[in-house]
């Protein structure tokens, strides 16, 4: 009897030490994993393959990740794409789902929390609903990255249309380090 066709996974994660740590991980649950760094590198690697899952960081030096969820989902509306990020949006969550990831985790994930969410069909119901009204604090960090994803992480764009001086946006994003 023939052994099983090993899962094919994408990363695609420009922090080289993350995407090292996922891929032997993944390698030793018995995927065969590649690695991308950037939107290039991905179309390239969509020329000759077609990996079952994908994990993509939504921010990837200069590019979005949205962007890489968009050209995987094109290529193959099957295939699992779970988004990473650094910080949880829910308008971000919300366009990755829309353009084809079949689910959304804020860092730090382990290879346990995006194997279960490769397998997720569906929302959860059983989601307790907060009580809490949004902290102020909370909503000023969505709006920033709403508007960070909306001029592609272009920091003096996203300070303008902010109306913030842009060494005080700069500070707010050193406080909550965006990976």
């Amino acid at each position: 009897m023939m052994g099983e066709e090993p899962r094919s996974l994408l990363i695609v994660e420009d922090d080289q030490a993350f995407a090292r740590t996922l891929q032997r991980s993944f390698e030793r649950r018995g995927y065969q994993v590649a690695v991308c760094r950037n939107l290039a590198e991905v179309a390239a690697h969509l020329e000759g393959a077609s990996p079952e899952y994908a994990v993509v960081d939504l921010k990837l030096s200069g590019e979005s990740g949205l962007e890489c969820v968009k050209l995987l989902a094109t290529h193959d509306e099957e295939m699992r794409v779970v988004v990473l990020t650094g910080f949880a949006s829910i308008a971000t969550a919300v366009e990755a789902i829309k353009l084809g990831a079949c689910h959304y985790l804020a860092k730090p994930a382990n290879s346990d929390d995006i194997e279960a969410a490769f397998e997720r069909q569906q929302g959860d119901t059983s989601v307790s609903l907060t009580e809490r009204p949004t902290s102020l604090k909370n909503l000023e960090w969505e709006r920033i990255h709403e508007m960070l994803v909306e001029t592609d992480f272009n920091i003096s764009e996203t300070a303008r249309r902010l109306g913030m001086h842009r060494r005080t946006l700069a500070r707010k994003l050193e406080k909550r380090r965006v990976n």
